[in-house]
């Protein structure tokens, strides 16, 4: 069965950086695109970043991001990672892992990071 499990969240400092590791199980990774979402308190879920399959590093991103956040892969271990650099209080939220298998969204249980001095 499909797995995606985050970690790397925490309180971090404004101006301070994150790297969020999402382990993946259950499927063939490094032929599937992969995704990080986030949803604020009271807001919607919203898609950050996404990762093709053969892409190792660099991706699409949502223009609020302002280009300080990277997605990567390491396809060999059935890794994707979000460094998360520049961070903002706006960028408290939780942060979901997710691909989509045959039209089925599967998500992580998420991994709270809070940017606050």
């Amino acid at each position: 069965q499909v797995q995606l499990v985050e970690s790397g969240g925490g309180l971090v400092q404004p101006g301070g950086s994150l790297r969020l590791p999402c382990a993946a199980s259950g499927f063939t990774f490094s032929t599937f695109a992969m995704y990080w979402y986030r949803q604020a308190p009271g807001k919607e879920r919203l898609l950050i970043a996404t990762i093709t399959p053969e892409t190792r590093s660099g991706g699409h991103y949502a223009e609020f991001l302002e280009g300080r956040f990277t997605i990567s892969r390491d396809n060999a271990n059935n890794m994707v990672y979000l460094q998360m650099n520049s961070l903002k209080p706006e960028d408290t939220a939780v942060y979901y892992c997710n691909t989509l298998i045959v039209l089925t969204n599967h998500w992580g249980q998420g991994t709270q990071v809070t940017v606050s001095s």
